[in-house]
């Protein structure tokens, strides 16, 4: 009785081992569901947004901020690596309970934010000669737009410094204060519209000026939450080495960022040589990878903090428990996407057009929606790994390595080996094996690497 008594007890343990306990799992989501309700909330705010330009006597002015908002978003996104650089060095900090390193690691990050910020404002120029070189706008558009992005650079120190806060918010695994800087932002933003373009009639430069508010307020209030809890100092110690390396660190981060960012552009950008439809439907179809991105982020930040402090307490077997359970999720989720859109993908359709031609066109390429989130999702979760190790360099290589190595050769034989009807499949076909490349060179680089975890 006693010996079936412990080989049922042993099995308890093992299980638990394997698929975690209740409170592990009650953790991963106390960090990834925050994360998941501001990824939702903030495009949903964005639609107020949009709704008041919308409702103004000229479509200019929503083509306009469109337009601007568009650029402007992709030199914050670019920077995306400040939060999550940040994230992981906060996340290691917070695990060895050192919080006079996290104060130094935050006041670095945030010096940088600053710098960078500052750069942002001096190239202005350059970067609106850059953008509308690529996008050609018509010269009464290319005036709003001009008009709409140099107000909203005026806030570049300032969205960076919310990206670094954001990323110590969620390194120290509080993110449900970063949830709420989200919401704080999006509805300052939606207020300040109000106010400025219906109440006062500027237009185009009320809505970006109200952006502005948005992100100046969220850095005011970030800076004073880091103030209470790192009891951050006016004066400090800039530490020339560990500059260096937070540097080279964002530099990998940047270029794994820019990398993935010129694929995924592809997507509708070379389909412009199809056909106008074909640039609609690609358009279409890419937003279900935003829907993709809204669970699946989630639980790159949940591993991002979880496994970053175990590293930080130096216990390889608790980063293992926790790429292990963090995997279990990423894996539902991906499955739970698939049959979703399986089952409701044209309806998605449906609700994101009410273009016939463009309807039917896109259910021809529902096969790879369906099958995107199972290939997908690998390199959503290696992400959030990288990030907690603090492997930065691997991500920008493991990138590289997919996107020349798979992504173009997929791409070049896509368009030569298939008919013209036929080619956007090549495109969609280079961008699944680019996204299952990106998992499977991280998951091999993870296997060579394994007793490397803990240095």
């Amino acid at each position: 009785m006693t010996k079936t008594h412990s080989t049922n007890t042993n099995r308890i343990v093992d299980l638990r081992k394997m698929w975690g306990t209740w409170p592990a799992h009650q953790k991963i989501f106390a960090i990834a569901l925050p994360m998941i309700i501001s990824n939702i909330a903030a495009p949903l705010l964005g639609l107020v947004d949009t709704a008041i330009i919308g409702h103004l006597p000229d479509s200019i002015y929503l083509s306009a901020v469109a337009l601007g908002a568009m650029i402007v978003s992709f030199i914050f996104l670019l920077a995306v690596f400040l939060r999550m650089t940040t994230t992981g060095e906060i996340a290691r900090a917070f695990g060895r309970k050192d919080v006079a390193q996290q104060r130094q690691i935050s006041m670095h990050a945030l010096s940088f934010a600053l710098l960078l910020g500052l750069l942002i404002i001096l190239a202005k120029p350059w970067l609106l000669d850059l953008a509308f070189w690529l996008v050609q706008p018509s010269t009464q558009l290319r005036d709003y737009a001009t008009e709409y992005i140099s107000i909203r650079l005026w806030a570049a120190p300032a969205a960076l410094i919310n990206l670094v806060v954001l990323g110590i918010l969620l390194g120290r695994q509080q993110s449900r204060q970063a949830m709420l800087l989200v919401i704080f932002t999006n509805a300052v933003n939606v207020v300040a519209d109000v106010i400025l373009i219906i109440g006062l009639g500027l237009n185009v430069e009320g809505a970006a000026w109200a952006s502005v508010a948005a992100e100046v307020s969220t850095a005011a209030l970030g800076l004073f939450m880091l103030r209470q809890l790192l009891q951050l100092k006016k004066s400090w110690q800039l530490q020339t080495a560990y500059f260096a390396r937070f540097f080279g660190m964002n530099r990998d981060v940047f270029i794994r960022s820019l990398v993935l960012q010129l694929c995924m552009a592809t997507m509708t950008g070379y389909a412009a040589r199809f056909g106008d439809l074909y640039v609609a439907v690609n358009t279409v179809l890419m937003q279900f990878l935003m829907l993709i991105s809204l669970g699946l982020d989630g639980i790159a930040y949940a591993v991002e903090a979880l496994a970053g402090a175990a590293v930080g307490r130096r216990r390889k077997a608790e980063v293992n428990y926790w790429l292990r359970l963090t995997l279990i999720w990423s894996v539902i989720f991906a499955c739970l996407y698939s049959i979703t859109f399986a089952l409701s993908g044209a309806a998605i359709i449906g609700a994101l057009t009410d273009l016939p031609d463009v309807i039917n066109t896109a259910h021809r390429y529902l096969p790879w929606i369906v099958v995107l989130p199972l290939l997908g999702h690998w390199s959503y979760y290696f992400d959030g790994v990288y990030i907690g190790l603090g492997w930065t360099h691997a991500m920008r290589d493991t990138m590289l390595i997919s996107a020349i190595g798979v992504f173009v050769p997929a791409w070049w034989l896509g368009q030569n080996l298939l008919t013209k009807e036929n080619a956007n499949h090549g495109l969609w076909l280079a961008l699944s094996a680019f996204l299952l490349a990106r998992g499977v060179s991280q998951w091999l680089f993870l296997l060579a690497r394994r007793r490397q975890i803990i240095e």
